[in-house]
């Protein structure tokens, strides 16, 4: 039996991080159907019950477990026990690199090279880099590219960032985001949400809204847009919508922690009767991306509601908080429907998702076919695994031997 530790944030809070988790372990058990999951998380009771059909341990995170985050012990013991290291998504930046509450970089490079005397080989599966803006966090990523025979990029920036940083590395491929092969729930069931929730009324239709808590916070320049002004604009833009356009708004929180801003955003609406709110604290991913799949455009600032929403074939317009939001839409083609901080207005954004509602018919049809490509190229990672593993048999047999 081969164990494989699978490394992300995977505590329950975030949508994205779910999706992520979920669909590796799909796809990877179809084809390893023995293979024991190993996931270090905050949250060992929302791991085994939504994956506890596959064959997975979750290890706890906590202070009791003998950890702060992914710093301590079961860190340790998943990694160095392993047959195979997976990270995921977009772990390994130099943000905060010393705390270990917010950077995963740092305790993953004090490891790797104990991985590497090992012989356990650690992969980025369907994952982003960056970004590395200090010479502290361009070493430590190098330690960790060291113990790395294989790198599974989703985005084309992760690979300038290497060779931009003049980073030593190995294989590198380009695939995709694991998440953008949710899967939504039957229909029976999208129904009674939908009902509940008493989405999907307005004949003229709905648009798709998400906003983080961040707001620019991963702004290169270190300017600040302000929290109030941003506020401000997103509800004057809700409100402009409404009533420019007279649809609704599926607001959609996929990670908890942006209820909070949501939830002040929609002091600044006038028409709150045209608005609901739907999170993932009672929502799955898999229940999210169906309702995502209803609406006619979805306006994302979470990365990963704009890969839940254009993996349903939704055409998506992004606000450009995130570095790996912009490589994702240079990816599918949509990065015309791309919006940055610095010319954030309530015009400028009101405007683009006007266009973006006049164009969605369009738009659909010349995306579908570059998200089928991008959802084919996230499943195909599961061979370059095999690969892994198989090479590590080989290497026990030649040690028997």
């Amino acid at each position: 039996m081969k164990k494989i530790t699978v490394l992300g944030n995977f505590s329950g809070r975030n949508a994205g991080d779910a999706a992520i988790l979920g669909n590796l372990l799909d796809d990877i058990a179809a084809a390893h159907p023995d293979a024991l999951f190993i996931v270090p998380t905050l949250n060992p009771r929302f791991v085994k019950r939504h994956f506890g059909h596959h064959n997975i341990k979750a290890l706890g995170l906590m202070p009791w477990n003998g950890a702060v985050k992914i710093f301590g012990l079961p860190t340790f013991r998943a990694m160095l026990q392993a047959d195979l290291v997976l990270v995921t998504d977009n772990i390994l930046f130099d943000r905060k690199l010393l705390n270990p509450l917010f950077n995963y970089l740092s305790t993953i490079s004090l490891i790797a090279p104990a991985c590497k005397a090992r012989g356990i080989p650690i992969a980025l599966y369907n994952a982003s880099l960056g970004p590395i803006t200090t010479s502290l966090g361009k070493y430590a990523l190098q330690r960790v590219l060291d113990a790395s025979p294989m790198l599974i990029l989703r985005d084309e920036q992760s690979k300038q960032l290497l060779d931009q940083q003049k980073l030593n590395y190995q294989d590198v491929y380009i695939n995709a985001d694991c998440a953008i092969n949710t899967t939504p729930p039957p229909t029976e069931r999208m129904e009674e949400i939908i009902g509940k929730e008493g989405l999907f009324k307005n004949p003229k239709g709905t648009i798709g809204f998400n906003i983080n808590a961040y707001i620019d916070n991963w702004r290169k320049d270190n300017k600040t847009f302000g929290r109030e002004p941003f506020l401000q604009a997103i509800g004057s833009t809700l409100d402009r919508l409404i009533e420019e356009l007279d649809i609704e708004i599926m607001y959609t929180i996929t990670q908890v922690m942006d209820t909070k801003i949501t939830n002040e955003s929609l002091k600044y609406v006038k028409r709150r009767d045209r608005i609901r709110v739907i999170s993932n604290a009672t929502y799955t991913y898999q229940e999210i991306a169906g309702l995502l799949q209803r609406v006619e455009v979805h306006v994302g600032m979470r990365t990963h509601s704009v890969i839940l929403a254009s993996g349903v074939l939704t055409p998506v317009v992004a606000i450009n908080s995130y570095p790996k939001t912009a490589g994702f839409m240079k990816t599918i083609g949509q990065d015309n429907w791309l919006i940055n901080f610095d010319e954030l207005t309530t015009n400028t954004l009101t405007n683009l998702i006007k266009s973006a509602w006049e164009q969605r018919h369009e738009t659909r049809a010349a995306m579908t076919p570059l998200v089928q490509r991008e959802q084919a190229k996230a499943r195909s990672s599961v061979e370059l695994v095999s690969q892994l593993l198989a090479q590590g048999q080989q290497s026990e047999v030649q040690v028997t031997a």
